[in-house]
């Protein structure tokens, strides 16, 4: 049996962690691993939604996982808070 690889960081301690939510908020952390994004071009590279993506967004910053930087459009950036990744398989 094979278990998905999930970003660390995509378990919240606030919500129950459904796989949906898991996947997606694994695409846009290995997307903001890589480089700082606004919601709409996040959304474009990880291939969902906006209104899915920004959900997402909110979801990791009310944790602390991700930060808004500036004015509109904001743009997210991880904090640095959260597990870390052992091994880099993503």
């Amino acid at each position: 049996m094979s278990r998905e690889a999930y970003h660390p960081k995509a378990y919240l301690s606030k919500i129950r962690n459904v796989k949906l939510g898991l996947r997606a908020r694994t695409r846009i952390l290995s997307i903001l691993d890589r480089h700082s994004v606004d919601t709409k071009g996040l959304a474009r590279e990880a291939i969902m939604g906006y209104g899915v993506a920004l959900h997402h967004l909110k979801l990791l910053e009310a944790e602390a996982v991700v930060e808004r930087k500036g004015n509109k459009p904001h743009v997210w950036a991880p904090t640095g808070v959260g597990q870390r990744r052992l091994v880099d398989s993503l």
